[in-house]
């Protein structure tokens, strides 16, 4: 793709229609949501672009701030003028919320701009977002990403897109800058989530199995420390293993481990597994098990703890 003098490459000229780019061509982007994935991919962005952010939380907005960021009250204020929104939500529920609420980002985003879907919400909401911004004159890019939040606030997440070519080529500043490794799935909206669903099928049993795992070598009087660092070096090893396994360790021990992903969230993934699994008469057996377990742990009220709690229900304190 040829590029004009000092144009970002993926971007347009500047005189294509839609929202005024700054001197350098890049574009201003909105991130929605600032939680443990969207804060540090505001971080990150604000080193190279003009970066608003909003959450509904003001204590996240201000850490935004400090990083970098216009802290903004609305939605719609963070997306005056944005060429990128950049959003980072729990669910469809909340995806459509910041979206589509009186003060959400489709009344301010101008025709043109393009909304770049980074959550794991299942193909239904994101067809059905993309639906409504289309009616506006907004292109909407899902992009699911994979990696946790260091990998978030270094730009080095896995990134599954599904979307039109077009709308592709205008979000690819802010997708590249996010990105370690992306992978253009098809153009179609909705593909993006089928491969996170997939991705988040695995995740969500290699987890469990870690926590099952884990709390076998806990009853057996082993070191949990070097159980994480030995399997980590064999053929039992995983990423998820290796990002899991010491807030499980933490967790069997009784020590309180940084939040960093949620356990309603990893519920809600392999609800989202098994609604598509459901809807294709897939047999899912392991996953099914890995949801359950979830389901349990949320049943006892602790969907807002750090996913690596799993492992105290299946080895409780005799």
């Amino acid at each position: 793709m040829t590029t004009t003098p000092g144009q970002v490459p993926g971007t347009a000229p500047d005189d294509v229609t839609g929202p005024a780019r700054s001197a350098r061509n890049r574009p201003t982007v909105a991130v929605l949501g600032l939680g443990a994935m969207g804060l540090p991919m505001a971080t990150h962005l604000a080193r190279s672009f003009e970066v608003r952010g909003f959450d509904v939380a003001p204590a996240r907005r201000e850490l935004a701030q400090d990083a970098g960021a216009h802290a903004a009250s609305s939605a719609a204020e963070a997306c005056a003028g944005a060429d990128v929104a950049l959003v980072s939500v729990r669910d469809g529920a909340q995806l459509a919320a910041v979206l589509f609420d009186d003060d959400g980002a489709a009344r301010a985003l101008a025709p043109g701009s393009v909304v770049v879907v980074t959550s794991t919400v299942g193909e239904a909401a994101v067809t059905s977002a993309a639906v409504r911004l289309a009616e506006r004159g907004i292109a909407a890019v899902d992009a699911p990403v994979s990696g946790g939040p260091v990998r978030a606030g270094a730009g080095e997440l896995l990134v599954m897109v599904g979307a039109p070519r077009e709308a592709v080529d205008a979000a690819r500043p802010v997708l590249d800058a996010i990105a370690g490794r992306l992978h253009v799935v098809g153009e179609l909206v909705g593909q993006g989530q089928q491969l996170k669903t997939v991705n988040q099928l695995l995740c969500g049993i290699h987890t469990a199995a870690a926590a099952e795992a884990l709390a076998l070598a806990h009853r057996l009087g082993l070191d949990l420390d070097q159980v994480v660092e030995v399997l980590g070096e064999g053929a039992a090893a995983s990423f998820m293993l290796a990002d899991r396994g010491p807030r499980i360790a933490q967790q069997l021990r009784g020590e309180e481990p940084e939040l960093r992903s949620r356990l309603d969230v990893i519920g809600k993934d392999m609800r989202i597994v098994a609604e598509l699994a459901g809807r294709l008469r897939l047999a899912t057996p392991t996953a099914a098990g890995a949801d359950q377990l979830y389901r349990l742990g949320e049943a006892a009220g602790l969907g807002a703890h750090d996913d690596s709690i799993i492992a105290t229900t299946l080895a409780p304190e005799e």
